[in-house]
């Protein structure tokens, strides 16, 4: 794995580089945000650690910018700041998991191998080939995303829901049962992170003419026009 681990501590930028580096990563650092987003656009890793509170640019401002750029790169933030409000935003921005400081080396590793599962559709088997639903097709294998032929960008955790959604095609799916497919094994995050990622693939559902459909008290269920 090649990783981007942007840290402003250099203590603990260090000891994470090393400590990553000998469990077989290729760990690349920053310690600003415009060197993060530099190191990031010219690099190309495979995934990103990155810290909210940096010099330059904050880490949402990193972020942002790279994913307004078409960077698609699965991000773990890395903080001190334990709040929903924070893991809200840093979702919402376009960050894919969230651990907060002090943190287990085993579990970073851990999410970060998950992380990387998903954003190449290798995290379970494909049941079939493909799913289509009037303009949309989704390809399991890869998990890629098409309305009328053409790709949609989707982050891991958006390939993760628009999976577990064209499954059942005019069927609702549990907020629930989605929260367990989109964040599997991450205690820290509550259920209201589902609707920030269902806020986000509704956006790029637009015009599709398949709509993401909320039905209070059973679920979301993605349903074509007529």
């Amino acid at each position: 794995m090649r990783l981007l681990l942007v840290e402003d501590d250099p203590a603990m930028r260090e000891t994470l580089q090393r400590t990553l580096a000998r469990r077989g990563m290729q760990v690349r650092t920053a310690a600003d945000g415009p060197t993060a987003l530099q190191e990031w656009l010219t690099g190309l890793p495979d995934a990103v650690v990155l810290d909210l509170s940096l010099p330059g640019l904050d880490g949402l401002q990193v972020l942002d910018a790279a994913r307004q750029q078409g960077l698609r790169t699965p991000v773990l933030i890395l903080t001190a700041r334990d709040t929903v409000g924070d893991r809200v935003l840093g979702l919402n921005a376009g960050a894919d998991d969230y651990l907060t400081k002090p943190f287990d080396l085993d579990e970073l590793e851990a999410r970060l191998r998950a992380l990387l599962r998903r954003s190449t559709g290798l995290a379970s088997p494909p049941a079939q080939e493909e799913s289509v639903l009037g303009a949309l097709r989704y390809e399991k294998q890869n998990g890629a995303l098409y309305a009328w032929g053409q790709p949609l960008d989707l982050t891991p955790r958006e390939r993760a829901l628009v999976q577990a959604l064209i499954a059942r095609p005019g069927h609702a799916v549990a907020k629930e049962r989605l929260f367990a497919l989109v964040f599997p094994g991450e205690t820290e995050v509550q259920y209201e992170a589902v609707e920030v990622v269902v806020y986000r693939l509704r956006k790029k559902l637009a015009g599709t003419g398949v709509t993401l459909m909320t039905l209070r008290g059973l679920g979301y269920l993605l349903k074509a026009e007529d």
